[in-house]
């Protein structure tokens, strides 16, 4: 147990620019989630480890101590080819509910624990809460059967996964600790590990809708995260790709499921089918199978039936999976439309994300319930000619709640110019 004083001494050994041990982390964490540390000294630390960083040893040693400080999955009775992907959030990122399909048609096992959205990101539990009657929560028991007899489950993050991690955000979303590198990646990554998988495909998203905003930032997380997973043995990988636009035409909950129900189908948007494609390729290839296997699931229809039989297997209504439409979305449209003639210069995912969360399609804090059927569809972007008067985007919005300011952020995201060229998509990918 750490004395008041070695637990003093502890915060001022990061203060002064000193390395920490893995025993050390190892303790500090367990006497922190045993409640021994209060809240104050870790919050000190945490400011200590903003100011002076981490190196990539110390940083391993932190993810593995948060990701020890709860329950450990065990997916090895389910053997090696177990894959785990997780995006650092996006505007319009449904990349999951495509990725997951298709790995799991391609023969590898998808257990994965999902998280809900906060401020302008979606989360994947709340888009696929949209399915009526679909459920986050299982037992251990259905989540492992699920694994076996379907090879693709998603549930709700359990309580006890890493709880040092929301003990720790908790404290650092009110001490303006969160933009560290270090404290990012052990979060992203003692959650994953704690979750099993042997196999880990990133999406670090760059640009203006996403938490890292430039490309060497971005590079330097993917880096950290993958160097972590190796320290750890396990197989990680990451693909950056831009945020500076949404990905694909939906933003929201039920029209996102559309989304990426219409992609399985082969219908789907350029940037999300590749996108899509290259996250699985990369897992994949990891397992040592045949990346061209994603495209050739895709596209023969086995993707979208093991998408069919996972909605069923947790209880949602399968029918969706061939009727997208029964996904109520909210009854009353606005069209926001073009002032000017020309071509789409820029289209800013942040405020396309705070447009769907003044709907009522996100929550500012932990807890606030959300209205699944409010969201954007974008009808234009970067690159593509508009005409004065043509509809740039439709909103779905219940009662006018919070129109007139959505409405106003999607015409501020907008800006027409004379010529641009779509952005490049996959930016690279660390392996």
């Amino acid at each position: 147990m750490l004395s008041r004083m070695h637990a003093v001494n502890f915060i001022e050994k990061k203060r002064d620019g000193g390395e920490h041990s893995a025993a050390e982390l190892q303790e500090w964490i367990a006497e922190y989630v045993a409640g021994r540390i209060p809240d104050y000294q870790m919050a000190a630390w945490l400011m200590a480890v903003f100011f002076q960083g981490m190196n990539p040893r110390e940083t391993a040693g932190l993810t593995l101590a948060m990701a020890r400080s709860g329950e450990v999955l065990d997916l090895s009775p389910l053997g090696r080819k177990t894959v785990d992907k997780h995006s650092s959030g996006g505007v319009g990122d449904k990349t999951t509910l495509v990725v997951a399909p298709i790995l799991a048609a391609a023969g590898l096992v998808v257990a994965k624990m999902s998280g809900r959205g906060l401020a302008h990101t979606g989360g994947t539990i709340d888009k696929l809460e949209s399915i009526p009657g679909w459920r986050a929560e299982l037992t251990d028991e259905e989540f492992m059967r699920q694994a076996r007899e379907v090879g693709l489950v998603i549930a709700g993050q359990s309580k006890n996964l890493a709880p040092a991690d929301g003990k720790m955000y908790a404290l650092r979303d009110v001490t303006g600790t969160v933009p560290s590198i270090p404290l990012i990646a052990s979060s992203i990554m003692s959650k994953k590990l704690a979750a099993g998988a042997r196999i880990i495909t990133l999406d670090v998203k760059v640009g203006s809708g996403a938490f890292m905003k430039d490309l060497a930032h971005a590079r330097e997380l993917a880096r950290l995260m993958v160097e972590i997973g190796r320290h750890a043995g396990r197989d990680v990988r990451a693909v950056l790709s831009q945020m500076d636009e949404p990905l694909g035409q939906a933003v929201g909950n039920a029209i996102e499921v559309r989304e990426a129900i219409v992609t399985l189908q082969g219908e789907g948007p350029r940037d999300l089918t590749e996108l899509s494609l290259a996250l699985a390729r990369e897992a994949l290839e990891a397992a040592g199978e045949d990346p061209e296997l994603a495209e050739q699931v895709l596209c023969d229809g086995r993707a979208l039936d093991k998408l069919r039989a996972f909605v069923a297997a947790q209880g949602g209504d399968a029918r969706v999976v061939d009727e997208p439409e029964r996904l109520e979305l909210a009854p009353d449209v606005l069209e926001v439309r073009a002032e000017r003639s020309g071509v789409v210069e820029r289209l800013d995912a942040y405020r396309v994300g705070v447009a769907a969360l003044r709907l009522g399609g996100g929550r500012e804090r932990k807890g606030e319930p959300i209205d699944h059927g409010v969201g954007v569809r974008l009808l234009k972007k970067v690159g593509d000619s508009v005409y004065e008067g043509d509809i740039l985007a439709t909103v779905f919005h219940r009662a006018g709640r919070g129109i007139e300011e959505s409405s106003r952020l999607l015409q501020d995201a907008y800006r027409i110019g004379r010529r641009a060229e779509p952005p490049k998509l996959i930016l690279e990918v660390v392996a």
